[in-house]
């Protein structure tokens, strides 16, 4: 399944800090039912390629609607593999193994 990494940085604020807009946008994620994860700088979801591509466009058009920033930068990452089946619990899992 495609993994999305999806970080939206509104630009111009009167506040460096911007948790409240994270938490419009990754309502959108929710509203989907979609598998997430927030880190401390993106978001990652896992979903179907079409639903990852219009998550991204609610996430960026929420941003610009709700911030009240004039300016956002939105940078996405898909990473869809054709070869195998994967997920977001299959590569964390892949990593910690290796570790041990």
């Amino acid at each position: 399944m495609p993994l999305l990494e999806i970080s939206i940085i509104p630009i111009g604020k009167d506040s460096t800090s911007f948790s409240s807009d994270v938490t419009k946008v990754v309502r959108k994620i929710k509203e989907k039912e979609l598998k997430y994860e927030l880190t401390p700088t993106s978001t990652v979801v896992e979903g179907d390629i079409d639903q990852l591509w219009e998550v991204a466009k609610e996430m960026h058009d929420e941003a610009i609607s709700s911030t009240g920033s004039e300016r956002i930068v939105t940078n996405i990452s898909i990473d869809h593999r054709t070869d195998k089946q994967m997920d977001m619990d299959h590569q964390i899992n892949t990593v910690q193994n290796s570790l041990k």
